[in-house]
């Protein structure tokens, strides 16, 4: 009796609670870029109206810069797993951050474009003159009239570099969330076509929440079959099923699948793009079609590489045929669209289903020619992007194809740089789109007979594609303008420096892309 009572008074003392050890030097490049936006968010309630546009923009950049130095300075020698393995630094978080950093920087050169030769009172409702100072009205001239989008962009590229990093699902929740969240605003802040713009942050907003709700449905029930949300706990429940449990398995995998390839567009899970795209701010457009597209891969492969591989051959087949969906249709779909920003979205979409070939290699090549792939196409993206905010029509972006009719008479480099970019998507050789295409396209080929069938569909895919961009570079070099209210505004040092980055980018990894794809090989580390 003594002893039971004494073991019940053992048992009944609390365990001490035990901090989780943090590396600090290896999520720096985390904390620095959280730190700018909520610094960003002070600045927005306390430094003058006159001030606050350029104030954000120079705090954007230093902590983006500043991020980047640290993850190159600490972050790349202190590879491990720290706060109670919720975060993994490894070579693909490494490399991921990385680029999600340099997207980031070119984005928010994009955000403050300042351009000239517009009539202000265009972008106002009832033709009302927009106040405050010039940057001001330059601010709102771009579609981005609040200088609040630059925290915002910080706490979501924030919540991208904790996603590619997370360890475990409930931290991929929450980075999930965190990235979406502020997306969902900046999609709204339009102002020459408010009401479209606030119709697609709607659109993406409820959809983006169904999303969000499939894959906490899968997590939930990937804890009722492993009784861990670790990563690779989950792994090593995979690798030693419990009998009873193995229904669990393949829908929660599949539920959190759902919730992953809505943010890189994969059909059918692809209808918010094209409305999202048209409808945001074209900056906003060009940072989130690469970003956004970027960190979903880097859950996906982190997912389907570390938790869940051991069971990859009851889902592979799933995933697969998703892939080639998306390939067609977004190929499909892209040759009829009128509005450059739809076709790119559709655009978008085909190379999400490239990307999904070179992760269904399971392979260490494989895996680095994803990394790459991300890169390559996130430069030429956010470059193309920024050649659209240039073409303008009474004032506003001429996003209608027919309106980019005589442009190579009539601004010959503009035209050019477009061109050469979409040949880029195109995938013709000596562009990074090429080099892209077969880095992740060849261990497709080496990984079996389901990997062949999908590189020939991609192959065919992309043909189908290459119609539509070379049909817009005739439009530009062959055909007649309309009328001679299309113009190309004149760009601000920033923006030119973002599309002039992107574009040798796109040049170098085209030519050159041996130093990138031995780094991305080297990148290509889990830690499992």
């Amino acid at each position: 009796m003594n002893s039971i009572l004494a073991a019940q008074s053992v048992a009944a003392v609390p365990t001490a609670y035990v901090a989780p050890e943090v590396n600090w030097a290896a999520i720096s490049p985390l904390v620095i870029v959280m730190a700018a936006g909520l610094l960003g968010v002070v600045v927005e309630a306390f430094v003058p109206r006159r001030s606050r546009h350029i104030v954000q923009v120079v705090l954007a950049l230093v902590g983006l810069v500043a991020a980047f130095v640290a993850l190159v300075a600490l972050a790349v020698d202190n590879r491990t797993v720290t706060l109670g393995g919720s975060v993994v630094i490894d070579g693909m978080a490494v490399f991921m951050m990385g680029s999600l950093l340099i997207f980031g920087v070119l984005g928010v050169l994009t955000f403050a474009e300042k351009l000239g030769g517009e009539h202000p009172d265009a972008f106002t409702p009832m033709g009302a003159a927009i106040p405050g100072s010039s940057y001001e009205r330059a601010a709102a001239r771009a579609g981005l009239a609040t200088s609040e989008v630059f925290p915002l962009v910080l706490i979501s590229l924030a919540g991208m570099m904790m996603f590619v990093s997370a360890g475990d699902l409930i931290t991929m929740f929450v980075a999930l969330e965190v990235l979406s969240l502020p997306l969902y605003v900046l999609v709204g802040l339009a102002r020459r076509r408010r009401l479209l713009s606030q119709e697609a942050s709607l659109k993406y907003f409820l959809l983006g929440a169904f999303a969000s709700a499939f894959f906490l449905f899968g997590a939930a029930l990937l804890y009722g079959y492993a009784g861990t949300t670790d990563l690779a706990g989950i792994a090593a429940a995979v690798g030693a099923p419990t009998a009873g449990l193995e229904p669990l398995l393949v829908p929660a995998i599949l539920l959190v699948l759902v919730g992953l390839l809505f943010k890189v567009g994969a059909v059918p899970f692809h209808s918010w793009t094209p409305d999202a795209y048209q409808g945001a701010p074209t900056p906003v457009t060009g940072f989130m079609a690469a970003a956004t597209k970027l960190a979903a891969f880097g859950a996906i492969l982190r997912f389907g590489y570390v938790a869940v591989e051991g069971s990859r051959w009851s889902w592979q087949g799933g995933v697969a045929a998703i892939a080639a969906l998306t390939m067609v249709v977004g190929a499909v779909l892209s040759i009829t669209q009128t509005d450059i920003k739809r076709l790119l979205a559709y655009s978008s979409v085909a190379h999400a289903g490239f990307i999904l070939v070179g992760v269904l290699a399971f392979s260490t090549r494989g895996l680095a020619g994803v990394l790459f792939y991300l890169l390559a196409y996130g430069l030429t993206t956010i470059a193309a992007f920024g050649v659209v905010t240039l073409v303008r029509q009474h004032g506003s972006e001429a996003t209608n194809i027919s309106q980019w009719a005589g442009l190579g008479q009539r601004h010959p480099i503009v035209a050019a740089v477009f061109g050469f970019l979409l040949l880029a998507f195109a995938g013709i050789p000596l562009t990074s789109g090429f080099t892209s295409k077969f880095a992740a396209f060849a261990p497709a080929v080496e990984s079996g007979t389901m990997g062949t069938v999908l590189v020939v569909i991609g192959v065919l895919a992309s043909g189908i594609t290459a119609y539509i961009y070379v049909k817009l570079i005739v439009i530009m070099y062959f055909h007649d303008a309309p009328g001679d209210d299309v113009t190309v505004a004149e760009a601000s040092p920033l923006t030119t420096a973002a599309i002039a980055i992107g574009t040798v980018a796109t040049v170098v990894l085209g030519f050159i892309p041996g130093p990138v794809l031995e780094l991305a090989g080297r990148a290509a580390e889990l830690i499992r």
